[in-house]
Formats: structure tokens, C-alpha cells, sequence
């Protein structure tokens, strides 16, 4: 990490330290929108980015857009103590394997990382992941899928079937019992968790669970979250747009059911799903339309709404409170997923 990184670094964990009241008064008024109040802490943390004047990741050229997130981990990441972290070879894709200091016994899930089908990588994701597995005590298997514009759809798909799929067959080397392997991710990592969930189901193969963190579900994304909070949150539009045109071969792709689960049908089995969405993000609405039609399919659903929050906070595990908060909840819930 750079001098100008760590600089950076601990000026906003130090901020994001702050009592209470006094990030009140640096983060301004509240922000109140849709009936839901920003936290102080994660009004703060944009409030300096708008002050530092960070660009958008969708304004950068790739290389630098995908560098950029990976900075943005550096700074709010944090360093996330766990048991043991290895890299392998799932198939013929990268991915990390990280084991808790007390595993339970048998548990895996196989993780997709967010950043719009173009950015993020096991980087990006390798504090949240190590804080994921850590406190459920599950370990997690992420996998470094192929990205657009390079490898357009439906290449970040197949690959999260066939690492499942590999993660079930080799569960045995990777320390976990093939009926207890479940799948997860968080933005464009959720939808293929999804789309592996319901690939599982069809082809009879064990998922034990999908743990979906704000998931990308209907590419057309036409609810009122979409539109309420296009701009200023993290997630925009601008962002959403760049990420459909660097995945999608064509416009017809984002009709596709593996593109956009919301348009699958549901076959019988598909695994019990924890869906989590953020109030104040573009994808709260389909991810929780999703939550909706998976119930009404019969399958068992756990829907939890942070309404503080924004999309990424995900990521947000070593500066503030609230979204560390949050992560604790979906690790806690991962862990019940998972015990018999």
C-alpha cells in the first residue's frame, strides 16, 4: 500500500471512529428519503468522498476502474483476522479458500463476487470474505469468474455453475461434506448465486443455501428504487448502464433468465434463501421482488432490509459501525444456515 493510501486509510478510519454526535455534525443534516434515514456514519464516509473528490468507477478506463475497487477495499476492508486463507484452482478458475479458526463442521459456501459482471476480483471481496467466513464459521470458497467486456455473457454464468458443480464433486478436499456446499454473493455476485441455486435444483445437485446480498435480479430494473436512488449513494445509474453494455452481447440477453433470474421459472428443491438489500440502493426493489417470488414458489425465504444502508456496504467491514453491523447479522445468519 502507498504512503498516499495509508494516509487515506486512517483518515477515514478515524473519522468513521468518531462518537456519534460528532459525525452528526460533519456528515450535515440527516438524509431522510423513502421513509428511511441514512447512517451518520455512511452519510460521513460519502460525504468525503464527494469532498475528496472521488470519481465514479464507471468514469475511469477499465484498468483503472477495476484498480479503483480495489483501492476502495483497501480503505474500508480493513485487515480481517481468519484461520487459514489458500489460493487454488476451482476448475479451471482461480479462487480463495478461506477457513475459519472454528469451522463447523462440513460447511462451505462458494462465493461470486459484486462489480457489475466487469469489475472486482478475489481482492476486492478478500476482507468481506474473510469476515464472512470468520464469524458464520463457514468456510468460504470465492471464485474469480471471467468478466465483460473481455468475456461477455453468458461466460460469468457458466463459470459459477461449474464451480459449484466442482466445489460439490472435490467438497471432500476443501475440508466440507457435499450436501452442506451452499452458494453466495453479493451485486452481480448474488445473480449468479442465484442462477446457480436454480441450475442446482434443475440438475439435482446439493445446495444447502443461497445467501444473496443486494442481488442484481431483473437487468430492466424498472421499480421505484431504481429511480429514487440513481445518483449520490454509491450505485448509479451511469454504473448499472456501463455494467449491462460491457456483460450483454445484445440487448435480448437482459430478458434472459440467467441474466435475470427474476424471469426464471422456479423448479422444485431450489435452496432456502437469505436475501439481504439495502435501503438506500438502486436494487433494493428487484432484490426483494426476487425475495418475494421465490416465497410464492415455495421456497423457504429469510428477507432482511438494512434501510440504513447502501449498496457495497458488503465491503464495508473494517471502518464504522453500522455496516460492520449489518455483516455481522448476515454472517450470524449465514452460520444458522448451516447448522443442522
Amino acid at each position: 500500500m502507498s504512503l498516499l493510501s495509508t494516509v487515506e486509510r486512517i483518515g477515514l478510519e478515524s473519522a468513521m471512529a468518531l462518537p456519534s454526535r460528532v459525525q452528526r455534525l460533519l456528515a450535515g443534516r440527516p438524509i431522510v428519503l423513502d421513509g428511511q434515514t441514512l447512517a451518520t456514519d455512511v452519510a460521513l464516509m460519502l460525504r468525503l468522498q464527494r469532498l475528496a473528490r472521488e470519481v465514479g468507477a464507471e468514469t475511469l478506463p477499465m484498468d483503472e476502474a477495476r484498480e479503483a475497487i480495489r483501492h476502495h477495499t483497501q480503505l474500508s476492508g480493513g485487515r480481517q483476522p481468519i484461520g487459514s486463507v489458500r489460493d487454488l484452482v476451482a476448475g479451471d478458475r482461480p479462487a480463495r479458500l478461506y477457513v475459519p479458526s472454528t469451522p463447523i463442521p462440513g460447511a462451505l459456501l462458494v462465493f461470486f463476487h459484486g462489480g457489475g459482471f466487469m469489475h472486482g476480483d478475489l481482492d476486492s471481496h478478500d476482507p468481506a470474505c474473510r469476515f464472512l467466513s470468520e464469524t458464520s464459521g463457514v468456510r468460504v470458497l470465492a471464485v474469480d469468474y471471467r468478466l465483460g467486456p473481455e468475456h461477455r455473457f453468458p461466460a460469468a454464468y457458466d463459470d459459477a455453475v461449474a464451480a459449484h458443480a466442482w466445489a460439490v464433486e472435490h467438497a471432500a478436499e476443501l475440508g466440507a461434506d457435499p450436501g452442506s456446499v451452499g452458494v453466495g454473493g453479493d451485486s452481480a455476485g448474488g445473480n449468479l448465486a442465484a442462477g446457480v441455486a436454480l441450475e442446482a435444483a434443475r440438475q439435482g445437485r446439493p445446495c444447502r443455501a443461497q445467501v444473496l446480498v443486494y442481488p442484481a435480479t431483473d437487468a430492466r430494473r424498472d421499480g421505484a428504487s431504481a429511480r429514487l436512488f440513481a445518483a449520490g449513494f454509491y450505485l448509479t445509474s451511469e454504473y448499472m448502464a456501463l455494467a449491462d453494455a460491457s456483460y450483454a452481447a445484445s440487448d435480448a440477453d437482459l430478458d434472459d433468465p440467467r441474466y435475470s433470474p427474476m424471469r426464471a421459472e422456479i423448479p422444485d428443491g431450489v435452496a432456502p434463501a437469505l436475501v439481504f438489500t439495502a435501503g438506500f440502493d438502486p436494487l433494493r426493489d428487484e432484490g426483494e421482488a426476487y425475495a418475494e417470488r421465490l416465497r410464492e414458489a415455495g421456497v423457504a425465504v429469510e428477507a432482511t432490509r438494512f434501510e440504513d444502508q447502501i449498496h457495497g456496504f458488503f465491503n464495508i467491514v473494517g471502518v464504522g459501525r453500522t455496516s460492520r453491523r449489518a455483516n455481522r447479522r448476515i454472517a450470524l445468519a449465514t452460520r444458522l444456515a448451516f447448522v443442522d
